[in-house]
């Protein structure tokens, strides 16, 4: 029996707030994230622009003592694993753990504990070195701490997958709900890599944008002046569920997950395929998983970067999945508004997109100004729209050539 997969609560922490709410409300109202880097003295880099997390206080998420602990990405899963689970109804820790699970993954971990680490590793040798370095920085610390706040005692997984992070841990913790192994499932990515290390490798394969003047301005998917992405950070968790759990809960169901895809380029470490096909390959494979054709998709999330590659294969990969319906889809990249989240972007788009379906209304992609003429279709430009949706399909892409799709749908009974 393949049972059907709900989400029943959202947490979001964001460059545009510490909440799904502040979030969306930001997006909608075309607010940018961005700004000039205040986590380190970037004033020799060649980038000097991000999209970071304000006001945020690990010490409302764990104990004082504990923060020197544990990287920053670990905090982000705790808050918005928080505000998930309160609006799901179970932060009273009354259900069937040993049914409940967590799959949290990020693409980098621990980039700022490792660099401080080798920092006081160099002057003062390894006594300089916390006994708390190990687990504080392995990419599924944050899903065991998790997973220890809740008494989560199913399936324990981490996805580690880049840019594509949050979306495959979300569609393959549906699966393990659809196939029986849990009811619940806690899933999302995170990611704090706004780092001197992180931010000069990004900038030297000359990846990031350097339109450090204009920090508001400098992501620009589909735009003819794009010149890279702009590196953010932040976390989503979904409370995902089988509907027959969350019908015996009594629990207040947000949406479902209808459609996962997952398709790999096999081409290139950084380029996507030069066709654009894995993207389509992934896109079609959510889509028949959904069991729909693709004209039924009213909205796309897509990857949109700002890169001037990716944006082009995946206005392509669209076309050739959507054909005519191409022109008609809505379509945006919110990264233009948070930046690239990296392993927790996937996870925040989705709900997102979940967000677009639910309200009938369109994020817009901002600093679109002299459109591309191989970017063709409607990104929607600069200001949110309304429309009425049942379906959404969210895109991540990532670097080893990996791809993942999820299509959202609006509940019905």
């Amino acid at each position: 029996m393949k049972h059907r997969v709900v989400i029943t609560g959202m947490g979001c922490i964001s460059p545009l707030g510490n909440s799904v709410k502040e979030t969306w409300d930001n997006l909608v109202a075309g607010k940018s994230g961005a700004g000039t880097i205040t986590k380190f003295d970037a004033s020799a880099f060649p980038t000097r622009v991000a999209a970071e997390v304000k006001n945020f206080n690990p010490e409302e998420y764990v104990d004082k003592k504990d923060v020197k602990k544990y990287d920053m990405f670990c905090f982000y899963a705790l808050a918005a694993a928080k505000e998930a689970m309160e609006q799901a109804g179970l932060a009273d820790n009354n259900f069937n753990h040993e049914r409940a699970g967590c799959c949290i993954g990020a693409g980098i971990g621990g980039f700022k504990v490792i660099e401080d680490t080798q920092a006081a590793y160099l002057a003062g040798g390894f006594k300089k070195v916390s006994p708390f370095f190990i687990p504080g920085v392995i990419i599924n610390i944050a899903n065991g701490l998790v997973s220890i706040k809740y008494e989560l005692k199913g399936p324990n997984v981490s996805m580690v997958t880049a840019c594509a992070t949050g979306t495959h841990s979300i569609g393959d913790a549906a699966r393990i709900i659809e196939r029986g192994d849990a009811d619940i499932m806690v899933a999302g990515g995170v990611e704090a890599a706004i780092t001197p290390l992180a931010v000069a490798g990004f900038a030297n394969m000359r990846a990031l944008t350097r339109r450090n003047d204009e920090p508001e301005k400098a992501s620009r998917p589909f735009d003819k002046d794009r010149d890279g992405f702009l590196i953010g950070e932040g976390g989503g968790v979904l409370v995902l569920e089988s509907l027959e759990s969350a019908k015996a809960r009594g629990a207040k169901i947000l949406g479902e997950i209808v459609g996962y895809g997952m398709s790999s380029d096999a081409y290139h470490v950084t380029l996507p395929a030069s066709d654009g096909n894995g993207a389509r390959r992934c896109m079609e494979a959510a889509i028949k998983d959904a069991g729909i054709t693709p004209d039924k998709i009213g909205y796309i999330n897509t990857h949109g970067t700002s890169t001037p590659a990716g944006d082009v294969l995946e206005t392509k990969a669209i076309k050739d999945v959507f054909g005519d319906a191409a022109k008609t889809v809505k379509i945006s990249s919110t990264k233009s508004m948070t930046g690239h989240l990296l392993g927790a972007a996937g996870a925040v788009e989705g709900i997102i997109t979940m967000m677009a379906v639910n309200e009938g209304i369109v994020p817009p992609t901002i600093n679109i100004e002299n459109q591309d003429e191989q970017c063709d279709l409607d990104y929607t430009p600069n200001k949110a729209v309304s429309h009425e949706m049942e379906y959404g399909l969210s895109n991540s892409f990532g670097f080893g050539g990996t791809n993942a799709s999820l299509v959202f749908r609006k509940y019905a009974e």
